[in-house]
């Protein structure tokens, strides 16, 4: 079998004028990386204002197991199955991160017939949007650095620092260090430590951004420190928002890149869905829905994760109202969710796959509860036989009750995933936008996260220790009240143990710890062991890329 770079590599990508030609971009507002690269002018973008929007498709996932869902391979061929059926579509996604592509997933751009490309670049530097992302948020913690060093005329308690820096690369050594070591000439030595770039809330406030305005605004906002009084300081106290918005300034305009089927595809922006808001921009889903019919994005993980942060954060902060949603599921993965081994997937397990299908019917729930309608999609595999792929097609349509296509995108494109399109597009023409959040604005932080835990996760209650309530209520105080909630949990259950899978009730979801992100906009709530640094595996994908004949192998 092909690896997916391989079959990317068979395809003649068009120059990228005429892709964006295809959503009527003229080449004057393109800045080409490349001939099949480029970001869409800011100005150019500005001009689209006030122009009627498309149709917002969403689409997540049951909850993911190494067994893979396919979740980006079914974003991409939706939107070419859309293109192949005469609709004008654009698909928006997130840019790949290094430290999955080189720790566990080695890439993600979709798989077989259904990739966007150039695959290797846009899964390496791409228009180095990250890198301009990190300069920025480690520009800030330099600035606080040296605020300290040179007198802290703002009173800053370095006991109190919460801003550490960011690197994108998964790295467990950098989580917790010391600097400031060798002497007064070095700075104030003190603790601090690195998270990955897509955790960092410069991620976040950037694709929660659609100008670069907006962008400085939320910049200023970011508390870094605490004085002695327990007065916060901000990247705006340090005078440090507009230096970091020149670094983002050509960062913010949002990248267009093309399906193998020639499909416009925006790639912009990346935070993970475990750990931050898991969507691409605002800025690219915004000049998508301007320039389309259909628009097709993803939300990382499941519905309990991505999908859940894309209603309540995303389409929050955005106005943007989803006009369907596509719950992508796999024989295989509800195995897995129902108790087989990676190693015996190959084989009929009516067992495993019965425990496993409750885990889809707990993701197609939580969508209908932001009032949006559902499409499953079984994202067909070779192992999968009729009679299985039969009883999950029975099980969404009699017991969801929802409309469930089997999708080939992978092995045949636009064309392998010409039926779910249709049902797709029919759902979101005749939606009734009756979408809304989970919560209001004015429920307190505590009651959002209880509502969280019990509607979306099935949980019992939150618990939580003292010190974590007097958190609570210190925020609340503090005017921060209205601001959503981002769950911080692993991705591999409804609950803050990775290990239960499948559908667990009446658990308890142990509220661990609780950051402001004032600039991003929203609470951030870690449940259980999770960390925004990941370190690498045993065998990380990196021990096989490599470049042989000038060409990059490994990938995938």
């Amino acid at each position: 079998m092909k690896s997916d770079i391989e079959v990317a590599r068979e395809y003649a990508m068009s120059p990228i004028a005429e892709i964006a030609a295809k959503l009527d971009i003229p080449a004057d507002a393109l800045h080409p990386y490349g001939r099949h690269i480029a970001k869409i002018d800011a100005g150019f973008l500005a001009g689209l204002r006030g122009r009627p929007e498309g149709k917002l498709i969403l689409v997540t996932a049951i909850s993911p197991t190494p067994a893979g869902e396919g979740k980006t391979t079914t974003t991409v061929g939706l939107g070419d199955g859309l293109t192949h059926i005469g609709k004008r579509t654009a698909i928006c996604l997130r840019e790949p991160s290094l430290g999955p592509c080189f720790g566990m997933k080695g890439g993600a751009t979709g798989g077989g017939r259904s990739q966007v490309a150039p695959m290797q670049e846009i899964n390496l530097h791409f228009t180095g949007d990250f890198h301009a992302i990190t300069a920025a948020h480690n520009l800030l913690a330099a600035m606080l650095d040296n605020h300290i060093h040179w007198g802290n005329a703002l009173g800053i308690d370095v006991r109190r620092v919460v801003w550490r820096r960011a690197l994108d690369m998964n790295d467990r050594s950098l989580r917790d260090i010391v600097i400031g070591l060798g002497g007064p000439g070095n700075g104030v030595p003190r603790e601090t430590g690195f998270d990955i770039t897509v955790a960092s809330e410069v991620m976040a406030a950037f694709c929660l951004s659609e100008t670069i305005l907006e962008l400085e605004a939320k910049l200023s906002l970011m508390v870094v420190a605490y004085t002695g009084a327990k007065a916060p300081v901000t990247a705006g106290d340090l005078k440090a928002a507009g230096a970091m918005s020149a670094l983002l300034l050509q960062a913010l305009q949002p990248n267009l890149v093309q399906t193998l089927d020639g499909t416009p595809a925006l790639i912009h922006g990346g935070p993970f869905a475990n750990i931050a808001h898991g969507c691409n921009s605002i800025a690219a889903t915004r000049a998508a829905l301007r320039l389309a019919d259909y628009v097709v994005t993803e939300a990382g993980f499941g519905a309990d994760l991505g999908a859940e942060k894309f209603f309540d954060i995303k389409c929050r902060q955005s106005g943007l109202r989803p006009a369907a949603a596509v719950v992508v599921a796999t024989v295989r993965a509800l195995k897995m969710n129902g108790g087989a081994a990676k190693s015996a997937l190959r084989g009929e397990d009516f067992a495993a796959l019965e425990a496993g299908l409750a885990n889809l019917r707990r993701h197609v729930e939580n969508v209908k509860k932001f009032g949006v309608d559902v499409v499953v999609s079984i994202n067909h595999f070779d192992s999968d036989t009729p009679a299985e792929l039969d009883r999950v097609l029975r099980f969404a349509r009699e017991t969801c009750g929802v409309p469930t296509v089997v999708n080939e995108a992978w092995a045949r494109g636009g064309e392998g995933a010409a039926e779910l399109a249709e049902t797709v597009a029919a759902l979101a023409d005749r939606s009734a936008l009756a979408f809304a959040p989970l919560y209001p604005d004015d429920m307190t932080l505590v009651e959002k996260t209880r509502t969280i835990a019990r509607e979306i996760y099935h949980a019992r209650d939150i618990v939580f220790e003292p010190s974590v309530g007097k958190r609570f209520e210190d925020l609340q105080a503090a005017g921060y009240g209205r601001l959503p909630i981002c769950v911080a949990k692993t991705q591999y259950s409804f609950s803050s143990d990775p290990a239960l899978l499948g559908a667990p009730s009446g658990h308890d979801a142990e509220v661990r710890e609780i950051q402001l992100r004032a600039g991003a906009g929203f609470v951030v709530v870690f449940m259980g062991e999770i960390t925004a640094m990941p370190g690498l595996p045993r065998v990380p994908a990196a021990e096989n890329i490599r470049v042989v004949n000038g060409q990059i192998e490994g990938l995938f």
